[in-house]
């Protein structure tokens, strides 16, 4: 499966400043197979090393400090040269030794022309300070800033599963131009797709799954074991923050975008609950990968941040597939193309999924007593709202409304209709969200 970020790791590669990487992202979205198959394209040796699997390697690191000394002895230990511009170092599970983790800073200082990747299960959990119970503190565990190069890693958005799927469609879809009429036998097409991406999600097992066997009981059945394995995490590396109250919230997220409201309301975890019994149970999951959290502004201006409430926020499931699983709702009525309940928050969820990395600033949303805007988006100096609907519903007092009264240059509605200009407003498909920094 063609992954995006393969571009964003070649410029890495390229560049006269780099630092050693640090590829973030939830567990199981694909960050060793892409080390792996980046550093078999681009790089005439690999040498990889897994710190959990091989803890006498660790050895290496508490012994040495200076980054030659390190390169020395880990190629004695993988029985291979490094050569500086030619060997991919892949320090996989880097959370396991604190001190692999601290020599990063050495290898910037001192060994620049070294290329130096590292990954780790929860690596954002270690990074933000919420270690494991075995590990010494915080601080010992933090990478200055600055000292890494950090890239993001998410499950594969719409596109990257339509080139695995269906690349013809695939072809097509990345040719679409601006304000490019689609015809109907392709729009239709793209919209039944749009649909089993719903169902399916971005895990590369989900997807890998499907194109080999076609068979979603079976996408169901590694969801379900997907899910289980992040529960399972929370126990084992909770650290400071009481591993039920985490559970709680990742058990609620369905439920609470389920609301009329989809406000985080504490009150619905349970009776009497407050934001700071689980602040810290929310940053656990931020910090893990697990759901992203999206602000509500104070004022619809940029720049986004400096509007932030932080007070007011919506969370949402890093995957569509899994929330999809997780609010146990049945895949009939998506294929058969059905009314159902929680399909707005299914395509929110889906739309967040592809805008993230899109953008220098993360969506915001916009909420009042008297209007909704599901969200809000800053390109460029210009912010633009963004209404969200499943179906062909062009109905949107809050949006219209908006629009009226703020004027702004840019207003997009992802729905199923086609591609097209309303007044206003530019209808782009639900299947596009994935274009829509190319196509503004």
């Amino acid at each position: 499966m063609e992954r995006q970020l393969m571009d964003e790791l070649l410029l890495w590669k390229n560049r006269r400043t780099r630092k050693p990487l640090l590829l973030k992202g939830a567990r199981q979205v694909g960050k060793t197979w892409i080390l792996k198959e980046f550093g078999r394209r681009e790089f005439d040796s690999v040498v990889y090393l897994n710190l959990d699997r091989e803890p006498d390697i660790a050895e290496i690191f508490i012994a040495n400090k200076s980054p030659a000394d390190i390169i020395r002895k880990l190629g004695y230990a993988a029985r291979k040269d490094i050569e500086p511009g030619r060997t991919l170092v892949i320090l996989d599970e880097i959370q396991a030794c604190r001190q692999a983790l601290n020599s990063l800073k050495y290898f910037k200082e001192e060994a620049g022309e070294y290329h130096i990747a590292a990954a780790g299960s929860l690596l954002g959990i270690y990074l933000s300070g919420m270690v494991s119970e075995g590990s010494e503190s915080a601080d010992e565990l933090a990478v200055p800033v600055g000292a890494v190069d950090i890239i993001h890693m998410y499950p594969l958005s719409f596109i990257e599963f339509l080139h695995a799927a269906d690349e013809r469609m695939w072809e097509f879809l990345v040719s679409i131009e601006k304000g490019q009429h689609i015809e109907n036998i392709f729009h239709e097409r793209l919209n039944e797709l749009y649909g089993l991406y719903l169902i399916i999600g971005g895990m590369p097992e989900c997807v890998a799954s499907w194109i080999d066997e076609g068979n979603l009981d079976e996408v169901d059945r590694i969801q379900d074991a997907l899910i289980e394995l992040y529960e399972y995490d929370i126990p084992k590396y909770h650290g400071k923050v009481n591993p039920e109250k985490i559970l709680l919230v990742f058990r609620r997220i369905a439920s609470q975008l389920a609301k009329p409201n989809e406000k985080f309301i504490y009150g619905a975890l349970r009776k009497g609950a407050r934001a700071t019994e689980y602040e810290g149970a929310i940053e656990w999951l931020c910090s893990a990968g697990l759901v992203n959290r999206v602000y509500n502004i104070t004022k619809p201006e940029i720049p986004l941040k400096a509007y932030e409430d932080l007070s007011a926020f919506k969370l949402y499931m890093f995957d569509t597939g899994l929330l999809k699983h997780a609010a146990g709702l049945d895949n009939s009525p998506i294929l058969t193309k059905t009314s159902y309940q929680f399909k707005g928050p299914l395509s929110e969820n889906y739309l967040l999924q592809q805008l993230k990395g899109q953008f220098s600033v993360d969506p915001a949303y916009y909420s009042t007593k008297n209007m909704e805007i599901d969200f809000m988006l800053q390109h460029d100096a210009s912010l633009i709202p963004i209404e969200v609907k499943g179906e062909e519903d062009r109905s949107a007092p809050s949006f219209k409304r908006f629009i009226r009264e703020n004027l702004p240059k840019t207003a997009v509605r992802f729905s199923k209709m086609g591609y097209q200009m309303n007044g206003q407003i530019t209808n782009i498909p639900l299947y596009l969200a994935g274009r829509l920094g190319d196509l503004l």
